[in-house]
């Protein structure tokens, strides 16, 4: 919820709402890479334990799969989906009516057709997916007695996050609109509400394939959205001003993971 205020902010120049559009893009590429490294860890356990005659070959067949299913998901859809809106707005309005990146009236169209917010709420979801599993891991570490590192885990992720809620805004500050309180606070539910139900389940439920799935469905959400965002960053020019925002956003990224590094985990 910290960072969503940003999308209210007024009179943001264009260089300033590239410069936000690219610190977003550098954020959700450290997450992307963050959630893929975390997903990939126990298929390559599977792996090394099943070369060791320790496990089953078909655990680690398994994993492979869900990991691959999960980012496949999680990705070709919504360029489906997306160009299913592209053509049914340009069936409403005729060609030429509305730029890629302009908003419509909610009142007129509802938001699902506004493509501002559909790309802020695929945004939210993606990182919602990735705080369930965040989620996960401080419910286990309760559920383990190892209350310290529960209490480290939520003050990291705490920290971590408060960048991922810029993130989300990123679409609203690149097109110039200011939505309102209630659709900032229902991305915020999106994005961050994942992570108590994912404590309250990590308590008393653990399965590797689960954590996986979410991860992976994450991850090729993620990877949708940064493929857009940098659509937009290349729409509005002044790529040296990308290329500053995407080590703004990475630096931000992997400063925030170090809490969490320091946790072991």
């Amino acid at each position: 919820m910290l960072g969503l205020p940003v999308a209210r902010s007024r009179g943001l120049s264009r260089g300033t709402r590239s410069l936000l559009n690219a610190v977003a893009i550098g954020i959700l590429l450290f997450l992307f890479w963050d959630i893929l490294s975390h997903a990939v860890e126990p298929v390559e356990a599977a792996l090394l334990a099943a070369h060791d005659g320790e496990a089953s070959w078909l655990r680690f067949g398994g994993l492979a799969a869900v990991l691959a299913l999960g980012v496949t998901v999680g990705l070709v859809p919504l360029g489906y989906y997306d160009r299913w809106m592209a053509a049914r707005r340009a069936t409403r309005f005729g060609p030429g009516a509305m730029a890629l990146n302009e908003p419509t009236s909610g009142a007129r169209t509802g938001l699902l057709a506004d493509p501002t917010f559909r790309l802020a709420l695929l945004i939210a979801v993606g990182i919602g997916l990735h705080n369930f599993s965040e989620g996960l891991a401080i419910g286990q570490s309760a559920a383990g007695g190892e209350i310290g590192l529960a209490v480290l885990l939520v003050v990291g992720f705490a920290l971590h996050n408060a960048t991922e809620g810029f993130g989300i805004t990123a679409p609203f500050a690149a097109a110039q609109v200011r939505p309102s309180w209630s659709v900032l606070g229902l991305l915020g539910l999106i994005g961050g509400g994942p992570t108590f139900v994912g404590t309250l389940i990590g308590q008393s439920f653990s399965n590797d394939a689960v954590s996986i799935l979410f991860l992976a469905l994450a991850a090729g959400s993620i990877l949708f959205v940064v493929i857009e965002l940098i659509g937009v960053a290349l729409r509005m020019g002044a790529k040296h001003v990308l290329y500053w925002g995407l080590m703004i956003g990475l630096v931000a990224g992997f400063a925030t993971d170090f809490v969490i590094t320091v946790a072991g985990v």
